[in-house]
């Protein structure tokens, strides 16, 4: 993906607290109902600072996003590196444990259900999903024969994992799990073939 997003690792402390504030706002409240207003008052730090760094609301909210993938990316990869084989399976334990998303469900697929089509975070959105998919086709291919369709066995296993992940405020974890177990078969299955 050659996606090019804000370099969000030098933020001065003020914009650092609007961004850390806004994520928290964004995520609990929603996107629309909260303000520029509010993120400024509630971070102690002023809209002008907000608009030097951040250009406007939708380029904080782009922010949001974008460092919401770069910090869950980071457990996911802490996950698999610790996971034995099949490691495609360590999505489904971050998932499942994900502390970020487990009071309001999927931060990328609310923003996405809120924001207008053309909003520019929806290439983050789309960049976050795709870079699972993509993750899962690279661990369906360690544990699969060569001549598997690794893509087909990842796009199963997306589906499988976002759809669990969509009703866990509905379901609680227990539709991971058994994802988890489901995905443990067809890649033993895959294996064996």
């Amino acid at each position: 993906m050659a996606t090019e997003f804000p370099d969000l690792s030098d933020l001065t402390p003020g914009a650092q607290r609007i961004l850390d504030e806004a994520s928290t706002l964004f995520y609990e409240q929603g996107i629309h109902a909260v303000g520029v207003d509010m993120i400024a008052a509630e971070s102690g730090v002023t809209k002008p600072v907000l608009y030097t760094n951040f250009g406007s609301k939708d380029g904080l909210v782009v922010a949001y996003l974008l460092n919401r993938h770069r910090w869950w990316w980071h457990l996911l990869e802490e996950e698999v590196e610790r996971a034995e084989s099949p490691r495609v399976l360590a999505f489904f334990d971050v998932y499942a444990a994900d502390p970020g998303n487990s009071r309001r469900g999927d931060a990328f697929l609310n923003a996405a259900a809120e924001l207008p089509d053309d909003h520019p975070a929806h290439e983050v959105i789309r960049y976050h999903k795709q870079a699972i998919y993509d993750r899962l086709v690279e661990l369906v291919r360690e544990d699969t024969p060569p001549e598997d369709d690794h893509r087909m066995l990842a796009r199963h296993l997306f589906l499988l994992l976002e759809g669990a992940f969509a009703h866990r405020r509905i379901y609680g974890t227990s539709l991971l799990t058994d994802g988890r177990e489901m995905a443990a078969r067809l890649m033993s299955k895959a294996a064996a073939t």
